[in-house]
């Protein structure tokens, strides 16, 4: 138990800020998790979104964040056509 005034406050700022990235941290898991199901163009841009915030944050790390969007957008397979709407492939690729 810390004794000392600045400790103690420190004590009290790390509580909110562990249940605060917990918080963010459970949300970015279910959002992933839910692209990886769903399989859904606009699940991949909320999970796009939500890891790009928390490499913002320092919640993960930038490359983790890249490294996992590249994934994310491997399992869906989505091409873009010249007028900008967006459809999934029904190529399997090799």
């Amino acid at each position: 138990m810390p004794i000392i005034k600045s400790a103690i406050k420190k004590v009290r700022k790390d509580k909110v800020r562990t249940a605060r990235n917990k918080k963010r941290a459970d949300a970015l898991k279910s959002l992933i998790k839910k692209v990886r199901t769903t399989k859904a163009v606009k699940d991949l841009q909320a999970a796009f979104s939500a890891l790009d915030k928390a490499a913002k944050v320092k919640l993960i790390h930038p490359n983790k964040a890249a490294r996992l969007k590249s994934r994310l957008s491997k399992g869906i397979r989505v091409r873009t056509t010249p007028t900008g709407i967006v459809k999934k492939s029904t190529k399997k690729r090799s």
